[in-house]
Order: structure tokens, then C-alpha cells, then sequence
């Protein structure tokens, strides 16, 4: 299958981009998604200075390895979000605490990125949008109807203009559907859609490991939504309910096995990724299976490589005849 198999660099920020770019090039990577954080891509330099994009591009082609898209989850959390301190530790220190300038920077990066993605030949940003109203999801205190509508409705107003900009420059935004989000399950996806009377601009950034623990099928999304996937993560998780844990993780870290739930390395966890590449074979996808490693319990080079691997032996293309042809006459 012509599928690249790449990485997300975002959980390899604490390394130099070169660092990143030698490490994957040497187990076999195709390209990298690259994270908006760390030294892996400032968007404003990008944005306004070739010879820094010259420069990242010369790294990449030193280690054979493409750019197929970049991922802008903390900054996007940033423009839809109620506001807590835990924004803080996304924006500069000097906004810290500070609910209004941490949006506008949010919003300045969104669209700094878009126009980086532009001039790095990336046709995709991955990422998050906030969500005004994720703290009620659970409905008590009583939430009303027109509490929910008056929070897609404050997404669509604050992520319109971001998406102009976008529109500019030929990129798509691909939405991680993800607990926290204004879309985090299937219908609350289906909403924001309609919300943005299926924009184009919007699409899905498919990620199973936030989807097979709330007891969705995660190929459905690809399924009901084929031409909103604008860009796969691989990314595996288990569910482990033993009576005591709950799905709702508990207040525990991630990787503590108290937890009814956790990522895994992939091929270690529950999700099954031959009917996700049967759904994307028939959806007509050819973009990259980008790998998103997070595993507390397995060291993450050991992770990577095991990743690459399974990637490549499940990314099998659909069938080009039909199986019993050669039986007719």
C-alpha cells in the first residue's frame, strides 16, 4: 500500500528536531506530523521567514523523510476552551492566567500554523478546538438545551475566521474527535458539522484510542464520514474494567493500573485496526497512518519501532479483482 507510515513528534518535544528526524529515519519512517511545540516548529518563523522553512526542509531531506502534516493541538485548546490554569502551561508565561490573551494567541497561532503549513507543502493541520461546554457533560448542575447550542454556536464564531485564513492557503483543519473537545463521540461530531453546514475546511484527524473506550466502534467514523478523514493517527488503547475501575479514569495518571482505561502501544490494546484499514480502503484514503505513541508501561524507542512495524504489516490495500472472477466461464 502506497499509505506513508509516519510519526507524531509531539510525545518527542523533549528532543531536538534533528534528534527526532535521525531517530525516525533510522527505524524506517516515511515522514513525521510535526508538533507545534518544542524546537520541532515555531509557525511564526515558518510563516514569515524562508530560510527557516528552507532549513527545516533540509533537515528532513537529509534524513529522507517527508512532512505530512502538523499537528497544533495546544494552541487550538487554546481558542475554544474554558479557561483554567491548566491553559497556562499551553501559552507563553508572560499570558499566564490571563483568559482573553491566551484565546488571541490561540487564534494568532491557528492561523500562523495554517500559513505554515502552507510553505512546509503540508495540506493538513491536526489538532483541538476547545470546548466551551465539555465542562457539562455531566448535567448536573441541570444544563440546558440552549447552554449546549450557545457553545457550538461560540465555537463556529470563534473558528470561522481561523478557517478563512486556512481557506487562503489551500489547508484543511483534521479535528482529533477527543474527550475535552466540542466534539468528542459520534454525535456530538456529527453536531459541529452541522453546525458548520459541512464546511470543507473541517474534517476529522481519526484517532480510535479515544473512541474504543467510550464503547464506540471507532470505524463507524470513517464509515458515516468518508470524506472528512483527512488524516489517521494509529493509536491504541485498552479497556480493563475489573469492577473497581471505572471508564471514567478515576482521577488516576495515565498509566496507573487502577484505571479503567489506558493507551497502549499499538497491537497491545483493544482496538481493531483491520476493519479501521477495511474502512479506509473502502473510503478511498491514501493520506498517512501517523503513529501517536503513548504507552506509561513500555520504553518508547522499543514502542516505536514495534509500532512501525504493525503499521506496515496492517496497511494492506482493498482488493484490485474480485476474488471469484476466475471462476466464470
Amino acid at each position: 500500500m502506497s499509505r506513508p507510515v509516519t510519526i507524531f513528534t509531539g510525545q518527542w518535544a523533549d528532543l531536538s528536531f534533528e534528534d527526532v528526524c535521525r531517530t525516525m529515519s533510522a527505524m524506517g519512517y516515511d515522514g513525521l506530523e510535526i508538533c507545534t511545540w518544542g524546537d520541532h516548529m515555531d509557525v511564526k518563523k515558518a510563516a514569515q521567514d524562508p530560510a527557516y522553512v528552507a532549513e527545516k526542509k533540509a533537515v528532513l531531506n537529509q534524513y529522507g523523510l517527508s512532512c505530512d502534516a502538523l499537528g497544533a493541538h495546544l494552541s487550538g485548546q487554546c481558542v475554544g476552551d474554558r479557561w483554567d490554569e491548566r491553559l497556562d502551561g499551553f501559552a507563553p508565561g508572560k499570558i499566564a492566567g490571563d483568559a482573553d490573551k491566551i484565546r488571541d494567541w490561540g487564534i494568532e497561532q491557528m492561523i500562523l500554523t495554517a500559513n505554515a503549513a502552507a510553505v512546509m507543502g503540508c495540506s493538513v493541520v491536526t489538532g483541538f478546538m476547545g470546548s466551551p461546554i465539555w465542562k457539562f457533560f455531566y448535567s448536573f448542575p441541570q444544563t440546558s438545551e440552549k447552554m449546549i447550542e450557545d457553545g457550538y454556536l461560540k465555537i463556529k464564531e470563534l473558528w470561522s475566521p481561523i478557517f478563512d485564513e486556512f481557506d487562503k492557503v489551500g489547508v484543511k483543519f483534521a479535528l482529533e474527535v477527543h474527550p475535552t473537545e466540542i466534539a468528542y463521540d459520534y454525535w456530538t461530531l456529527k453536531k459541529l458539522f452541522e453546525i458548520f453546514e459541512y464546511r470543507k475546511t473541517l474534517g476529522i484527524n481519526f484517532d480510535p484510542s479515544h473512541l474504543i473506550w467510550q464503547g464506540l466502534r471507532p470505524e463507524v467514523l470513517i464509515q458515516d464520514f468518508p470524506d472528512k478523514i483527512y488524516h489517521v493517527h494509529m493509536k491504541d488503547a485498552a479497556v480493563t474494567l475489573d469492577g473497581r475501575s471505572s471508564i471514567l479514569g478515576s482521577h488516576l495518571p495515565f498509566g496507573d493500573a487502577r484505571r479503567g482505561w489506558n493507551f497502549r502501544s499499538l497491537g497491545h490494546g483493544t482496538v481493531n485496526f483491520e476493519e479501521i484499514i477495511r474502512a479506509l480502503n473502502i473510503a478511498g484514503y491514501e493520506g498517512p497512518l501517523s503513529v501517536e505513541w503513548e504507552d506509561n508501561g513500555m520504553d518508547r524507542m522499543y514502542g516505536a519501532r514495534e509500532s512501525l512495524e504493525f503499521v506496515r504489516k496492517h496497511n494492506f490495500s482493498a482488493s484490485a479483482v474480485n476474488f471469484d472472477g476466475a471462476m466464470e466461464n
